[in-house]
This record gives C-alpha cells, structure tokens and sequence, in this order.
C-alpha cells in the first residue's frame, strides 16, 4: 500500500474528512488530497502532527498492516546475523552513498563498488544515469547469501544527486535497504517506503522538492538459497 494510499486509510479510520483533517493542520484541503493521490508528501513537521492527531506512531502510518519492517538487529531468523546487517549497511554508506570503493567495470558502460571487510563482501553494478537500473549482492565466504534490484529515474532538472547520497548515507540497520523512511533538508524530503524483510521484500522510494517530485526509484529483493 502506498504512503497516500495508507494516509486515506487512516483518516477514515479516524472518522476525519478531508476538510476536518486540513482544519486541524492549518493547510488546504487539496493539500491533503494530493497527499492522498500521491502528487506530494508531506514534510516532517505534518508527519509529527499527523501522528499526533491520528495517535499512532509515524512508523506505523508509514508503515501498511500487511507489510511492516521488522527490526532485523540480533534476529538470525530474518536470515542474516547483526554483524551481517552491520556490515551491509556500512557497505552501502561507503559505496554509491560515499563515492568510495569503486571498481573497474564488470560489464561495458556498468558503474561498479567493491567492499570488503573479512568474509563479508559487497557488490554494486548499475547502468545509466537520469534513467537508471541496477543490482547488489552481498556475500558470505564467497557465497552469495542477499540480492536487491532496482530500478528508478529522475523527474527533473532540479533533482539534487548530493541529497539521494544523503538519504542513503542515513540507512538504518532496522530496515538496511536504501534510506530512512523520512529524511528533509531544506526543501528537499525523502521518503522510503518498504513492504516485508529482508527474506522478501519491496519498497519505493522517492524525492520531493517542495510538492514537485523529482525522483522515484522502485526496489525488490531477498535472502538466496
């Protein structure tokens, strides 16, 4: 369920209009139906409120009932040791994230990142640039163990590449697929969205300058057997 999607949802829930939850925000109706339609986001100081007038938690409004992200730290469980997920995500600040370890190209016109630290390596190959698709793979002991693709594109000439690398830098260990669930800085917000675990999983994530989106980018992956 999309992030308008699940709003929709609990405003209904709560028995709130549009019009009675714009009242309670101080701001316009149609900006709580462009929110609903998913033709803007809104920014941290609204998802606060929001969480305060819905009472629940922002991970939970962010989050649908179908498909939460479980706290992966310490749980072998979810398929990887905390170390592993540990490792993963330093993987990913250090790579695109960090502009670090880069490699030759594996394939012709490929953008490659190699990192390693004792059994644990990562890898990261993508091709393109506005319009982008890629692959990385995780490795214990040379086997490969976890794999995500993705696919995303930018919207605009005032996408900011410096705050994707930002949000990305800011992957948490709870979730270690790509950003935070909510990142601003200034007039730009981030927002990730992602349904199940690391076993199996999909997300999306997206870039909003003011209410104009200017980047989106679709995900899957999984552990491998």
């Amino acid at each position: 369920m999309k992030f308008g999607e699940r709003i929709a949802q609990i405003r209904k829930e709560k028995g709130f209009s549009q019009e009675d939850l714009a009242e309670q925000l101080g701001i316009s109706r149609q900006a709580i139906a462009k929110w609903e339609a998913g033709l803007s986001y809104p920014d941290v100081d609204n998802l606060i409120m929001l969480s305060n007038i819905f009472k629940i938690s922002i991970d939970r409004m962010l989050k649908s009932q179908e498909g939460t992200c479980d706290s992966f730290s310490g749980n072998e469980k979810k398929g990887l040791p905390e170390a592993a997920i540990t490792f993963l995500c330093k993987a990913k600040k250090e790579c695109y994230a960090g502009q670090g370890a880069m490699v030759a190209s594996s394939r012709p016109q490929s953008y490659d990142y190699r990192y390693s630290d004792g059994e644990y390596s990562y890898y990261d190959s993508y091709f393109g640039g506005e319009r982008f698709a890629g692959e990385e793979v995780f490795y214990i002991k040379e086997q490969p163990v976890y794999a995500m693709n993705y696919c995303g594109r930018t919207l605009g000439d005032d996408f900011s590449g410096n705050f994707l690398m930002e949000a990305l830098k800011l992957v948490p260990e709870e979730y270690p697929f790509r950003g935070p669930f909510v990142h601003k800085n200034g007039d730009y917000a981030y927002h990730c969205i992602v349904q199940g675990d690391i076993e199996w999983f999909q997300g999306y994530e997206e870039i909003f300058l003011l209410e104009k989106k200017v980047y989106e980018c679709h995900f899957h992956g999984g552990m491998i057997k």
